[in-house]
């Protein structure tokens, strides 16, 4: 086995993009990242992490990393048994160059040979942060009854998003907050390669979805947020398959979302409209050893 390092997303995208779109939901990931880093390079500003590892000719492994955010690892492209030994390659380049790395994201499969690496070799703890679904769309079930309409939000919603963004990230990510947030929120606002979806009730926002990052057929959607005070209505329900539809009326074949695993109630949500599940994967950070536990031990969630 080789590890290829690549200078720019495109260059990865040559030498791994056939092999991420063959499973393009489960990867919408990475190939968002690097459609964004391709086409707008200048959100990330440190130069990005990104590497396969090469088995006889064939993708083993992808890894794609824009500090100060984790890694993103694809789906194994060899058996579980020559797994490890591609996960070994990555770990001992990576650590030459980010020993600091905060986060792993990516299937279980993945993930837990990289992290086990990764823990020992660094003294570090693997702890499991968040289990969660990757589920996809091509045809929406619309949700009747919910009162309000949807538009597209615009500069002067700026406020009330970064409001909300905050608050999703208080909620949905305390331990690991968004980098970059007012940026991000910024170019919600301008419409900068990002829609944000507002459902208003008597021309009062109550609900937030964002259409995030392309693939090559497809649209992530996320992040979905409700301010507390205005749940329990199916805003959030009605506007996740607003702004769906409009995806797919733009062009895209398929939607794409991620949901925890730990909150039954989204999960139950997103199948009603027409998500469909696809693949799980884990997030896992790395703490220090004094937060308990052996070097290398993934914590249960």
């Amino acid at each position: 086995m080789d590890l290829v390092r690549c200078g720019t997303a495109t260059e990865l995208l040559d030498a791994a993009g056939g092999f991420l779109v063959e499973r393009e939901a489960e990867h919408n990931l990475p190939l968002g990242i690097l459609a964004t880093l391709r086409d707008e390079p200048d959100i990330y500003p440190a130069p990005p992490y990104l590497a396969t590892v090469m088995d006889a000719g064939q993708v083993a492994l992808v890894a794609v990393r824009t500090p100060p955010h984790g890694l993103v690892l694809s789906e194994p492209g060899v058996a579980v048994e020559r797994l490890g030994e591609a996960a070994a390659i990555l770990v001992a380049d990576l650590a030459a160059v980010a020993p600091d790395l905060p986060s792993v994201l990516g299937p279980a499969a993945s993930v837990g040979p990289f992290a086990g690496r990764w823990a020992l070799a660094t003294g570090h703890r693997a702890a499991l942060q968040v289990a969660e679904r990757i589920y996809r769309l091509s045809r929406v079930v619309p949700a009747p009854g919910v009162p309000g309409t949807w538009r597209l939000a615009g500069e002067g919603d700026h406020g009330r998003l970064l409001e909300w963004a905050r608050a999703f990230q208080d909620e949905a990510l305390p331990v690991s907050p968004i980098v970059g947030l007012e940026a991000m929120v910024e170019r919600w606002a301008r419409r900068q390669g990002r829609l944000a979806y507002l459902w208003e009730v008597e021309d009062r926002a109550v609900s937030l979805v964002v259409a995030g990052a392309r693939t090559p057929n497809g649209r992530r959607i996320g992040p979905v947020y409700t301010p507390p005070e205005a749940r329990g209505h199916g805003y959030g329900t009605a506007l996740t398959a607003a702004a769906s539809q409009d995806q797919l009326d733009r062009g895209h074949a398929f939607c794409f979302l991620f949901a925890d695993l730990a909150n039954p109630t989204s999960n139950a949500i997103y199948r009603r409209i027409g998500y469909e599940p696809v693949t799980d994967v884990d997030q896992v950070r790395f703490v220090d050893r004094g937060d308990g536990g052996p070097p290398g031990a993934v914590s249960p969630p």
